[in-house]
Formats: structure tokens, sequence, C-alpha cells
């Protein structure tokens, strides 16, 4: 019997489900030699927590330091349990943890650390990008690889999956979940077949961003992996200089200064996120578009709508659609239930208003980053 022929489409998703795979393995192994490195800088925290006579200026700057990294450790723990949580609440719901070869029962430290650090967290307390507010559920849901859940069925319902997730998980789930509740099932084959040439460019799309980040995560286990060695020498060189500043030798009071700064450099690579799986357009790049003089959208239209605008120009980034391509898509989005509520409105709310407002704030963005580089050419 003759193999059925795979459509673009379909391979194109097969090439993102692979990229996903390959990123959510990377997010794993982060999380392993993340936890290294936070043990490794605590053991060399609390060694110099008993030194005395530590100039304050130093001692104040490990002291900020070491909250940075408890905040971290906080961030990843709350992950884990959030994750945990919606587990047990969604009991029954099918899907979790079945997704994309990637099997996971239940989340542990080690996983929320290299989510934790995947999409970053801000030194002040609060998770930033990814991981604002219910989206860190969102995060720890979306590392069980692209459509787990939505082709689930009851668990993209249950779990909100889309709810926020403005990155390329995300997307990759809204693509997936698109195809896998018949949105591609279209009555005229025309209008059929350039829906399936979008999905596939936001499929081939997204399969960029991944293979990005998978570099990215390569370059930042490997340097985590250098930095954990050389942390733990450090460690033992400094444990012979004694527990007093003040009686060291210049020499012995320069090296300690140079792990001062060599804590601040390994610190910055718990908590910087991974650059290729930040969202395209921001909730900074939102607030900009609302003062935009030129901005068509009414002012209404944003009072309840913020994260389904912001979802939508990260899942319309970069994709080019004519007038009759806007009116095609907006139908069958409006047209899925499972992605209306995981977006947290009805399909009545789902109007062309704001999915103009989207496109629109995607071309303030373009026209923004045009004027800045226009700007920095001249400087």
């Amino acid at each position: 019997m003759k193999a059925k022929t795979k459509s673009q489409l379909q391979i194109a998703r097969e090439k993102a489900q692979d990229a996903v795979n390959v990123t959510n393995q990377g997010i794993e192994k982060l999380g392993q030699y993340t936890k290294d490195l936070y043990q490794a800088l605590s053991a060399l925290q609390d060694h110099f927590d008993l030194i005395r006579n530590v100039p304050t200026e130093k001692k104040l700057q490990v002291e900020e330091l070491k909250k940075i990294r408890v905040n971290w450790k906080q961030q990843a723990e709350k992950i884990e349990n959030d994750y945990n949580a919606a587990k047990v609440k969604n009991a029954g719901a099918g899907a979790v943890g079945a997704g994309m070869g990637v099997a996971v029962a239940a989340m542990g430290p080690t996983v929320a650390m290299g989510i934790a650090t995947t999409f970053g967290v801000a030194s002040t307390g609060t998770a930033i990008s990814a991981l604002s507010g219910v989206a860190a559920q969102n995060a720890a849901l979306a590392w069980l690889g692209g459509g787990a859940l939505a082709a689930g069925g009851g668990g993209m319902a249950a779990g909100k999956v889309l709810l926020l997730m403005t990155g390329p998980v995300g997307i990759a789930i809204a693509s997936a979940a698109l195809v896998a509740s018949g949105v591609m099932i279209w009555k005229g084959t025309t209008e059929k077949k350039r829906l399936e040439d979008i999905f596939t460019g936001i499929s081939n799309r997204d399969v960029k961003s991944y293979e990005l980040a998978i570099v990215e995560l390569q370059e930042r286990i490997k340097r985590i992996h250098g930095e954990n060695k050389v942390l733990r020498e450090v460690l033992e060189s400094i444990r012979g200089y004694g527990l007093d500043y003040s009686l060291m030798t210049e020499k012995q009071q320069y090296a300690l200064g140079a792990s001062f700064n060599m804590m601040n450099s390994s610190t910055q690579l718990l908590i910087n996120p991974i650059l290729g799986l930040m969202p395209k357009f921001s909730e900074n790049d939102y607030l900009g578009y609302l003062e935009w003089p030129r901005r068509k959208a009414k002012k209404v239209t944003f009072d309840r709508y913020q994260d389904v605008v912001i979802f939508l120009a990260n899942f319309l980034y970069k994709i080019e659609l004519n007038s009759t391509d806007c009116e095609l898509l907006w139908k069958a989005l409006k047209n899925n239930k499972e992605l209306v509520e995981s977006m947290g409105i009805s399909k009545n709310e789902f109007s062309r208003e704001l999915f103009d407002a989207a496109l629109e704030a995607l071309q303030y963005q373009s026209l923004t980053a045009m004027k800045d580089r226009i700007q920095k050419g001249r400087t």
C-alpha cells in the first residue's frame, strides 16, 4: 500500500516538534548544571560570611548577589509547586506528561531550575517575561512539549496553557492546538490551502527560534560547566587565607576581590534568560504602542484584552498577511473554541478589532526598531 504523502504543513510541524523536543532536553540539562552552580555559589557565600573585617562595599555587593540567588531559587520552587498543584487539579484531564517524547510524571527541582533560568528572573523579586503572573505555571507546563496538552483536548481548557505564553514555546503549542482542534478542515480548497501555508510559515519561523535557542542553551551549559569547576577551585584556594580580611596579604585580598567579581558573573549565568525563547513582542512593546500617536485602535480595546493582543502579536510576528489572509485567519481563530477559551475570552469578544490591533502593534514595533537603528547609525 502506497504511503500517504505528507503535506508541507505536516513536515513543518514535525520539524517544529523535533526542535521543541531538543529544546526541552536542553532546558532539563541546563537545570542540572544550574543546580550545581547554585550550590557552588552558596558554598562560596557561606565561606565569605565567616570572614571578618571585609570592606563594607564588598560585603554589601556579596549580600546583594545572595538575595538575587535566593530569589531565583524561590522562583524555581514556585514553578515546581505550581506545576505539581496544576497536575493534581487537572488529574483525569489527560495529556500531562506525554508530550514530544518527554515523559514527566512530576516536575522535580532540577527541571524547575532549568525553566527559571531559561525564562529569566528579575533581581527585584518579581519574575519577568514569560514567567510573569500565571504564565510561570504555563512555562512549566509548556516544558512538556508543544501540543502535549492541546492534543489531549481537556488539558488545554483545564490548564489554560496558552494564557500569556507569548514566547516560541507557547506559539508552538498554539499552532499544534489549531491543527489538533480541526481548524484546518475548511470548506473551500483555496482557503484551506492558504491557511496551511500560513501555519507552515508559523512552524518554520518557530523552528528558527528553537534552533537559535538550542545553540544558546548549549553555550550556557558549557559556560556554567566551566564556572562550576573554577568556583570549586577558588573556594579551596581562599580557605587557606584565614578568616580575617585585615590579616590577609595584599595578594590574598586582591584574589578575594577577584572572586567577588566571579560570583557576580556566575550569578548572571544563573538568572539571565535564554534570549532565543523570549517573547518577540513584549509587554514593554505593548505599553509603547499604547502611547503611539498614530495608533488607530480604540483604547477600550485594551482595557481588558492586553494579554490577548500581546499573544496575537507574538503569534503573527514576521508572518506576511494580505487583507484576505487577515480575514481568513481571524475567522479560523475565532471559530477555534479551545484557542479562544485558553485566552480567557468568549467567541463574541474575539473581534476583528483585537486581531487588527495586534497587527498594528507589530507595525509600531517594526517602525520603532527601524527608528532606533537609524538613530544608532547617526551616533
